[in-house]
């Protein structure tokens, strides 16, 4: 049979309770905290001055090995990037709901790096800015990609693609 647990005579007023209701432990359990601990964040004047000045980066992963999908090679890497036309490529196949709500608030000329994942030696290869934002991924209408997708519809696209360049 289970031991019932040992309680502390008398209620435990409101500075034995932290922000969530629950009881905090003392150092000696006989007085009361003083010190009420809090969980939200707090303002400093150091940290309202550090947050003007950050700037928002982005990741895009992208696998620069070979990988087929479909009987076509998928691959892209900063290097099939510096080869477009300007530097400027169109960054679509994006099959993932988060990957692509994150994709959509993407916004002109916010920066991202560049990151090669899934080979020998993964890490940011560059950096890269956003040159168009979101806009209808037309592979997921073409029966031929290996990002088509019967469920989307032209009225109600499900995916976006961006425009990024190499800087």
């Amino acid at each position: 049979m289970p031991r019932p647990r040992k309680r502390l005579a008398g209620n435990p007023g409101p500075d034995r309770k932290g922000p969530a209701g629950k009881r905090m432990k003392t150092k000696n359990p006989g007085e009361a905290s003083t010190k009420v601990e809090n969980s939200s964040p707090q303002k400093t004047s150091t940290s309202k001055n550090c947050g003007k000045n950050l700037s928002k980066y982005w990741l895009m992963k992208s696998e620069p090995e070979s990988r087929l999908e479909k009987g076509v090679d998928v691959k892209f890497s900063i290097e099939d990037l510096k080869v477009q036309p300007k530097q400027t490529a169109c960054w679509d196949g994006v099959r993932n709901y988060q990957a692509r709500n994150f994709l959509r608030a993407m916004k002109l000329e916010e920066e991202a790096f560049f990151y090669h994942s899934n080979c020998k030696e993964p890490g940011i290869a560059g950096l890269v800015k956003i040159v168009k934002e979101a806009y209808p991924d037309h592979t997921q209408f073409e029966k031929s990609s290996p990002y088509y997708d019967p469920s989307s519809k032209e009225d109600n696209p499900k995916w976006s693609m961006m425009s990024l360049i190499l800087f």
